[in-house]
């Protein structure tokens, strides 16, 4: 038998988001449809036939996240469906939890958070007398916010190590940040979009800059990598000619080394490739345009053109990729 620990998130457990019950059930049904409202299509089993179920859900959702505190009363194995749109945090307050994530098995206490990635198959054993926070993180929100930090499109979703240790000082600014966004959702009805705002990128930029994940040497840049200064002549020639056709044996020339080198070089050191690379260039100066320009007076497509992106179709889904939205709202704003 593990011996149950518990921790204080700063606010008496039965106050955390008191006023947002969603549920409050013995009925398995009643349970598994909550469960589906606030995450997925689930299944739930008792692991113990003559346990009874006591469960409370309580969740509130704030811009991209959302905030929950839930327990189960009793042993009980939970399969949800892949999460397709959203990541998940699981913090036990106390209790433990025995996740299988494919292949992998994590314990979830409350020194150790899980994280649970998108597109993973997940059953998670819930153990009598826990209880647990949840915090629901849009994948978008993840994805946008490495595009800023990395000032390129992402061509695979972010997948983070599943485990986070609280005892870690990575894991007490991860907890401090917990407490802070637990108290203002569980007391403030009117949250401010500024503070939710805070909430979103605060949380997804702890995560990508401190939490190990498959985009981390290239968020960390590795001081210690030395990378040959023919990658940065070519980087700085194409932000001083994104206007002008540019083609990749025109990069060759300028930086004295061969096309194959030159696409080894960003391989290995800017994980892309120069043509892709010449392609964000390009989008964030259509971006800088976008917002610069007054409608009646800019069009999107002139702007495209006037930077290389002649197929509209494609540029436009490139664009809302990187940035968020539509090239036309970003003439809006």
């Amino acid at each position: 038998m593990m011996k149950e620990l518990s921790f204080d998130i700063g606010i008496l457990p039965g106050l955390v988001l008191s006023d947002y019950e969603v549920c409050r059930s013995n009925d398995i049904e009643e349970i598994r449809s909550s469960g589906k409202d606030i995450f997925c299509e689930n299944a739930l089993e008792l692991g113990n036939r003559s346990s009874a179920l006591d469960a409370s859900f309580y969740y509130r959702k704030v811009g991209k996240i959302g905030v929950g505190r839930l327990s189960y009363g009793a042993e009980v194995t939970v399969s949800p469906v892949v999460f397709e749109d959203f990541l998940l945090i699981q913090i036990p307050i106390r209790g433990f939890e025995k996740i299988m994530l494919g292949n992998d098995k994590i314990l979830c206490t409350p020194k150790v958070v899980g994280i649970i990635n998108s597109d993973i198959k997940t059953v998670i054993n819930h153990q009598p007398n826990t209880e647990k926070l949840i915090i629901r993180i849009d994948k978008k929100l993840i994805e946008k916010n490495c595009q800023q930090i990395l000032s390129r499109t992402l061509h695979k979703g972010v997948i983070f190590d599943p485990t986070m240790s609280l005892d870690t000082k990575v894991g007490i600014q991860f907890l401090h940040m917990v407490r802070w966004i637990y108290q203002i959702v569980s007391t403030e009805t009117d949250i401010s979009p500024l503070i939710v705002s805070q909430f979103e990128n605060n949380i997804a930029n702890l995560l990508l800059t401190y939490q190990h994940n498959n985009y981390s040497a290239e968020i960390y840049n590795d001081p210690f990598s030395v990378i040959p200064s023919f990658i940065k002549r070519v980087e700085s020639y194409i932000q001083e000619n994104a206007h002008q056709p540019i083609a990749i044996n025109d990069m060759a020339e300028y930086a004295g080394v061969s096309s194959r080198s030159l696409f080894i070089g960003f391989r290995k050191y800017r994980n892309t490739t120069p043509m892709r690379f010449l392609k964000e260039v390009r989008l964030q100066y259509v971006h800088e345009d976008l917002l610069r320009g007054h409608v009646g007076v800019d069009t999107v497509t002139n702007i495209a053109l006037n930077w290389g992106f002649s197929h509209l179709g494609h540029f436009s889904t490139d664009y809302k990729r990187r940035f968020g939205n539509t090239p036309y709202e970003t003439l809006l704003r």
